[in-house]
């Protein structure tokens, strides 16, 4: 049993260098950069839609594919990290594998850049992404949690709990306009 008695010995212990672990929670202090981030995080975010609804004057509807800043920083490996995260991606690790990085690099580089942490950023990435998908396509819950890179319905349904106090279902219902479903396409 721990001291707090949750029976998790090791739930609130770091450890020091002067007497092993300790009961003593672990103190995080925020990092900020002195300087002002070069990239905002609206400026950084690519969307996964890629073909919006258009009109003919006959009336018939057809998708045309819309430019999208696939490239916003010009910082190839960045570009890279965006458009892995874009893709639904999230396993940090197999992208640091693949392109001979560790996860600390690429969490640097998305401070350096974006003044934020990289958990937070990647958060925040696939929230954006998950509002996109509930506006405006049909995908159901687990499949905008899959395809958003959050992973399952149900961390999907906590993460918004946590990040809005409401659950995915309802915050489609207040992000819908009229003619927003079909609007765009993946």
């Amino acid at each position: 049993m721990g001291r707090d008695g949750s029976g998790n010995a090791w739930k609130h212990r770091q450890w020091s260098r002067k007497g092993g672990y300790t009961g003593i929670p672990r103190q995080f202090t925020p990092r900020t950069l002195k300087d002002e981030p070069q990239f905002k995080f609206e400026e950084v975010y690519i969307t996964p839609l890629r073909q919006k609804r258009h009109y003919s004057p006959d009336g018939y509807v057809s998708y045309e594919l819309f430019e999208r800043k696939t490239e916003p920083t010009g910082i190839r490996i960045f570009d890279a990290y965006l458009q892995y995260l874009t893709d639904g991606n999230s396993d940090l690790q197999a992208f640091a594998d693949k392109h001979g990085l560790r996860r600390d690099d690429i969490d640097s580089l998305v401070f350096v850049l974006t003044g934020m942490r990289g958990v937070d950023f990647r958060l925040k990435y696939q929230l954006w992404m998950a509002e996109q998908l509930l506006r405006y396509t049909d995908m159901s819950i687990a499949e905008v949690a899959k395809r958003s890179g959050i992973g399952s319905a149900n961390n999907l349904y906590l993460t918004y709990k946590r990040e809005y106090n409401i659950a995915p279902g309802y915050r489609r219902q207040r992000l819908r306009k009229p003619g927003d479903v079909g609007k765009f396409k993946l």
